[in-house]
């Protein structure tokens, strides 16, 4: 997965629908989420589309996430999320401001806001779940 400083630059130079092609690029590239984690459990309320996160951890205690979404521009947003705090320490993603991290993109104002409504939906369920891995 790319980093959010690499999506950033490109993102910088790119305007209106390349922005979107990005976006839906960043979706594509996401890993593949089997069909049997899409559950109600781990279904993203508030979201104008379907998206579904699930958390794993790696050996060494980071936290992954898969994602996947059925919307080609929902599916690059939660991709975008997620190249903030994929494969951190669950107290740095607990404690990250992700909204600031992503605050450069605009998202606001480049997607119309049925698109972006369930982008705090995204992060607090991201931040929930990393918390609850630090409380133990």
């Amino acid at each position: 997965m790319r980093s959010l400083s690499d999506i950033l630059e490109e993102y910088e130079f790119l305007e209106g629908d390349e922005r979107y092609r990005l976006l839906i690029e960043l979706g594509r590239e996401l890993e593949p989420m089997p069909d049997p984690l899409k559950t109600d459990a781990t279904l993203v309320r508030g979201c104008s589309a379907s998206v579904w996160v699930y958390p794993t951890r790696l050996d060494d205690g980071r936290l992954h996430f898969l994602a996947d979404s059925n919307a080609a521009i929902t599916k690059g947003i939660i991709a975008l999320v997620l190249s903030a705090v994929q494969d951190q320490p669950p107290a740095a993603v607990a404690a990250m401001d992700v909204a600031q991290a992503l605050e450069p993109f605009d998202l606001k104002n480049q997607l119309s806001s049925n698109r972006t409504q369930g982008v705090p939906n995204m992060i607090a369920l991201i931040q929930d779940t990393a918390k609850r891995y630090v409380e133990g």
